[in-house]
């Protein structure tokens, strides 16, 4: 496919530079512009990479060359410079998690499909040959039918090493809205959607200390559950047990494992796009490695260039879609709408799970 989709990144912060080498290694994309509310950081970027620096953020979304938004704002900001990008006639594609609200991502949604324009989101972990190993063994059988998974994400929060940790306890934070995106995303890709949702939450602490640099010694209030349990129940029939939390200090858990009628997976670390898939032997005494059947090269930004060829091509599904971080969104959002209410809540969203990566694909292709 000759053309390339014009891209533009918003937001120069923490995980900016993933993407900026990310765009890079997909030749169906062309980085040319970015911008943030500091201009200064922009053009540190900007002339690290090689890119025009925009002026302002609106001068971005504006911009007749751009095609694409890359959206990397704090998660307040999310549904907000979507809305805008739609609203200039640009596709979308944003960093986790979608939205704060499954009604703000509803919002955007609805106005895409109005204007006829696609949006996409992070993460796109899934795309890994971690990730799509796994979902191969269960497609192929190997662990017999699905019935039921744990996820865990437990460590004691971003305060000792994160530059601006308070964003992450603040209302629309906490362990579920940060790191629930990449673990019920790799969930719905191996299980399919989820229909009906029940959590307990809680805080342990009404404040944290910052001890990283440069706000040593800051506090902050916490404003949002920072310990998540809760249940899933999916379509398929399976359910999963989520544990979110800021609260705990580490011990050594599987991040991901899925229970089948006939075997167990371990799947690796949805935060990153590689790591071994072990599957339980038969003589249930240890868990062997499988072989990786999709390179693990891939990196940040296949979902945007994934998203791209959609665009070129209307006809083909994109994977990290709106549909499907909007369902991540409802999900995520019901831990504590359960936790509150003392009730199951059965969810308003689904998507369709989605299409699995061939595994002949090289790592810097997507077009399938």
């Amino acid at each position: 496919m000759a053309r390339k989709v014009n891209v533009g990144i918003v937001g120069c912060g923490n995980i900016s530079d993933a993407y900026f080498l990310g765009t890079k290694k997909y030749d169906i994309l062309n980085l040319v512009a970015c911008a943030d509310l500091d201009p200064t950081r922009a053009k540190a970027k900007a002339e690290k990479y090689g890119i025009r620096a925009c002026p302002t953020v609106d001068a971005l979304i504006n911009d007749p060359e751009i095609d694409l938004v890359i959206n990397l704002t704090v998660p307040k900001a999310h549904a907000a410079v979507n809305t805008a990008a739609l609203n200039a006639g640009k596709h979308a594609y944003c960093e986790k998690p979608f939205a704060l609200t499954s009604a703000d991502g509803a919002a955007v949604l609805a106005l895409a499909k109005s204007k006829n324009l696609l949006v996409g989101s992070a993460p796109d972990t899934f795309f890994g040959g971690g990730i799509q190993t796994a979902r191969k063994a269960i497609d192929d059988g190997l662990i017999g039918r699905p019935v039921a998974a744990l996820a865990f994400m437990m460590c004691r929060g971003h305060e000792s090493w994160h530059p601006s940790p308070q964003f992450y306890y603040e209302k629309g934070g906490g362990p579920m809205f940060d790191m629930g995106p990449y673990y019920i995303t790799a969930l719905v890709n191996l299980l399919g959607p989820v229909k009906r949702v029940g959590g307990s939450t809680s805080a342990a602490f009404p404040e944290r200390l910052i001890t990283s640099q440069p706000l040593n010694g800051t506090r902050i209030p916490v404003e949002t559950p920072t310990h998540l349990t809760g249940t899933l129940d999916f379509v398929s029939g399976a359910t999963a047990t989520v544990v979110m939390s800021f609260d705990t200090w580490p011990y050594p858990l599987p991040c991901l494992l899925v229970y089948g009628t006939e075997s167990t997976l371990e799947v690796p670390d949805p935060n990153n796009f590689s790591g071994p898939v072990r599957l339980r032997s038969k003589d249930g005494k240890t868990y062997d490695e499988i072989p990786p059947s999709h390179p693990a090269e891939r990196s940040r930004s296949a979902g945007v260039a994934d998203l791209a060829y959609s665009i070129l091509r209307r006809e083909r599904p994109h994977r990290a879609s709106g549909e499907l971080a909007e369902h991540v969104v409802e999900i995520m959002e019901s831990f504590e709408k359960s936790s509150v209410s003392g009730t199951h809540l059965t969810l308003q969203t689904t998507c369709a799970r989605p299409t699995a990566l061939p595994t002949n694909l090289a790592a810097n292709v997507l077009d399938a």
